[in-house]
Formats: C-alpha cells, sequence, structure tokens
C-alpha cells in the first residue's frame, strides 16, 4: 500500500504525456472550409493512436459515428451527406479533439493536366484580370495541390482549402476558376475545386507505373521521353502518387483535364495512354467519375513536314468512345499559332462546364458536343461527307469555307473547296478527278472556320483512303 501513491503520480505522468503529445490527425483535404461532395456516403478518416476508439459528429444532421483506429493507427468511417448548404461543424474526438468549421456541401472536381490548366492570372491570363472585382464568391472553394512527386503512393498533400477571392484565384487554375464559376451559377450550390496540375508534364506522370509497365506499347512510348530536361518530372507514376494518391478517399463528383502537348511525339499510344489512365483514376477514387478534357489546340512545333499536333488531337477525338468521358474542342479560342498557351481561358472553363452540366447534371437545352465526323463517299469527283453532333446545321465564320485539303492518287494534296449542304458538307478539287483523301483542319497549323449552327468548332479530322 505503501507505492500507491507512487502508481497515482505515474498514471497522471504518464497522462500528462499521451495528452502533450497528441496523436489525432487529419488529412490536410479534411479540414476547415472544404467542400464534400453533397448526397453521397464520403470517407472521414486520419490517424490516432492504435486501437483508439473515435467519434465523429456532423453538424448537418447531430449524428455521431464511431469506429477504432487499426493497429497501423489508421482510422476512417463512412458518413451521408444531405443536399448541398452549410455551413456546418464537424467535430472528431479521441481522446483530444478536432473541430472542423465553415465546411461546406456541393459539388467537388479535380482539375488537373498541364500547363494549360495550370495557367494562372499570375501567369498572364488575361479573362481573370477583366473579372477580378467580381470573383469573390465564399461559395467556390480551391484546393491547391503543390508540385511534388513521389516514388510511391502517399497518404497526404500538403495544402488547404481557402475561398475564392481576388487574392486566391491569382494562383489557381484559370480554366478551373470559371468551370467552376459556371457550375456554381448554374446548380446554385457550393463548388470545390482541386487543382492538381504541373505544366510540361506527360501523361504517363499522371498514370499509375505499374499501369505503364505492364503494358509493352505504353512502356515503350514511356521510354522515348525527353528526359533530359529540368524543368517537369518525366518518371511514370511520380505525381499520380504525389498528387492524386493522397486524395483517393476523398469524394469527388468527376474530373477536368486538360493535356496533351507533352505527347505529340508518342501521339500514336495517348489515345490507351489516356483511356488507361482514366480508368486508373476511377479505381484510385472508387467511382466512375465523369472525365471532361480540352483538345489541345493547334501550335507550331517548329517542323513544319510533321502532323504529330494533329496526330495527338485525332487520339483525343478517337478517346471519347471510352464510357462517361467529353472533348472540348477548342480551334477557334487562340489567338496564335506560336502560342502554345491560348488566352481565352474562360471560354474553355464555361465548354467543359456544359458538359458536366449537360452530362453529369443532367441540364438540357446546351449546346456542349462539337460536330464529328462520321462518313464519307466520293461522287462525281466531290466527296460528300457527314457529321454526327449537328442538330440543326452548320455555319460559317468568314465568307468561304476554309481548312480543307484534299488528295490525289499519287499522295498530292492541294487546298479545297467546299461547300455546306444542310447538314453535309461537300469537298473538291478542280486538279483531282480521282480524290483519295480528305482532311479538316489537320495539319499542326491549319485553321477551319466551320461551326455547328449553336457556335461549336467542327472537330478537326482525316477521313482516311476513300
Amino acid at each position: 500500500m505503501r507505492y500507491s501513491g507512487f502508481f497515482i503520480v505515474l498514471f497522471i505522468c504518464i497522462g500528462s504525456f499521451l495528452s502533450a503529445n497528441a496523436q489525432l490527425r487529419l488529412p490536410a483535404v479534411l479540414s476547415s472550409g472544404m467542400v464534400l461532395q453533397q448526397k453521397d456516403s464520403v470517407t472521414l478518416w486520419g490517424w490516432t493512436y492504435p486501437g483508439a476508439k473515435v467519434s465523429v459528429t456532423t453538424g448537418w444532421n447531430n449524428a455521431t459515428t464511431t469506429t477504432n483506429a487499426t493497429n497501423g493507427a489508421i482510422w476512417s468511417m463512412k458518413v451521408l451527406t444531405p443536399s448541398a448548404g452549410g455551413p456546418y461543424d464537424i467535430t472528431i474526438e479521441s481522446g483530444e479533439t478536432i473541430r472542423l468549421n465553415d465546411v461546406l456541401i456541393g459539388e467537388v472536381w479535380v482539375c488537373s493536366g498541364q500547363s494549360n490548366m495550370e495557367w494562372s492570372y499570375n501567369a498572364g491570363e488575361k479573362d481573370l484580370r477583366n473579372e477580378m472585382d467580381a470573383v469573390k464568391n465564399p461559395n467556390i472553394r480551391f484546393f491547391h495541390v503543390p508540385k511534388t512527386t513521389s516514388a510511391y503512393p502517399q497518404d497526404d498533400v500538403r495544402a488547404k482549402w481557402t475561398p475564392c477571392d481576388s487574392n486566391t484565384v491569382k494562383n489557381f487554375t484559370a480554366v478551373g476558376y470559371f468551370f467552376g464559376k459556371r457550375l456554381n451559377d448554374s446548380l446554385k450550390v457550393p463548388v470545390g475545386l482541386i487543382n492538381s496540375s504541373w505544366g510540361g508534364t506527360p501523361a504517363e506522370v499522371w498514370t499509375p507505373a505499374e499501369r505503364i509497365e505492364n503494358d509493352s506499347e505504353l512502356l515503350a512510348a514511356s521510354d522515348k521521353l525527353n528526359k533530359t530536361s529540368t524543368g517537369w518530372p518525366w518518371l511514370q507514376g511520380c505525381t499520380y502518387n504525389a498528387m492524386i494518391a493522397p486524395l483517393s478517399n476523398f469524394r469527388i463528383a468527376g474530373a477536368i483535364w486538360y493535356q496533351g502537348e507533352s505527347n505529340v511525339r508518342s501521339n500514336s499510344t495517348y489515345e490507351k495512354l489516356l483511356t488507361t489512365m482514366i480508368d486508373s483514376w476511377r479505381k484510385t477514387f472508387k467511382k466512375n467519375i465523369p472525365f471532361y478534357y480540352v483538345q489541345i489546340a493547334p501550335y507550331d512545333y517548329g517542323d513544319s513536314s510533321n502532323i504529330n499536333g494533329a496526330l495527338l488531337q485525332e487520339a483525343q477525338t478517337k478517346a471519347m468512345t471510352y464510357p462517361n468521358v467529353g472533348m472540348v474542342v477548342i480551334t477557334d479560342l487562340i489567338d496564335s499559332v506560336t502560342n502554345i498557351h491560348p488566352s481565352r481561358k474562360k471560354e474553355v472553363g464555361n465548354r467543359l462546364a456544359n458538359w458536366a452540366l449537360a452530362q453529369t447534371y443532367n441540364h438540357t437545352g446546351l449546346a456542349y458536343k462539337s460536330p464529328l465526323f462520321e462518313g464519307a463517299g466520293k461522287k462525281s469527283g466531290k466527296v460528300e461527307i457527314s457529321f454526327q453532333e449537328v442538330p440543326t446545321g452548320f455555319k460559317l465564320k468568314g465568307k468561304n469555307v476554309e481548312g480543307f485539303t484534299i488528295s490525289d492518287p499519287f499522295g498530292q494534296w492541294y487546298p479545297a473547296s467546299a461547300k455546306i449542304e444542310g447538314k453535309k458538307i461537300i469537298v473538291w478539287n478542280r486538279k483531282v478527278k480521282d480524290p483519295v483523301e480528305v482532311r479538316y483542319a489537320f495539319s499542326n497549323t491549319l485553321i477551319g472556320n466551320v461551326f455547328s449552327s449553336e457556335g461549336l468548332p467542327l472537330t478537326p479530322f482525316r477521313t482516311g483512303r476513300l
């Protein structure tokens, strides 16, 4: 009995030590100011002592959910979110208390790709400069993942949620901002935008390494990447591991993507690479997320003899056959083919948002699909071409149809004349009596002027041999 006082003091000291070395921790993406996906089963997770009890109380229903941490000190639980609203508090307890406040419920989207997705006000984006007085919107929240790489999938990032205002928007993706603004305006719900982009990156670095290493075609293409530059990473999976994998438990509505310029030299495998990446992200987020992407713009890559840019555009067009994806065509949104960063990011973001509004949120009456080549046939020395996604016909921006070329049996290419007949286009050249193939805007720098009557540009294409 004479030792009882000693043990009481010892227990008090141990308790004080444990309290001073608090273990309860959350990932950065779960923090005050965040947006959680509405009407969904979202995961809340973190770390604490192995086996410790964790209680979470959600402010929108005052319900408390409990679980226990694993032997590896990880805890997670599912909670149901209501319809869009907030702000709410979330309280997490496990020997100590973490209280998250200003939590909104709405729609959450990942914005990823290379420099055209990363492009911001601070990089010289022009459309935002005209709107800075009106950008403040507490119902749009940003989570900007810093540029980093890893050889292995990570479980956290160094970032924080911030409300949209004239300061936070300046270094955030302009395409992402305009996309989110249109969703917020149209859906009348909070929007959370996760920016995970890095200029100059090929799609390989955003794809899990094992998906490339286990495919001989993708691995061979990856081996041809420019590995001498010090400006951006090239190792397959390295940005996926550090900038996408840590978000894997966070419930999202979908993803938007603007990338491809760094893969023009490996265009023959890009369709497979892109769809492999999309599939891997869907497995990562455990959801068949919609994936809307931007077709690269015409650009002079410095070699007039190649059409690698056009071939990459074609690969992106072919990827549209993959389920639950959509592509924005932007051939009309450039100022110069010598600028790889087209300046009109607002319209790019709006066109991506129209895809989401129509396909994900079932809004009607929106023009969001560009006309697509369907088929072609020869008729009296001319080529008659039919199209998909032309609900009411075509229109021109200019007096004459531009952008078509036609080849003869000897492989010679000529500028072509063309005329619109309803929902079809007739193409010819008087010098070509037996046309073999027709192309539209199918070069690195050639730009056409044909649009749907709704104002969306005709997608670049080639007919193949007729």
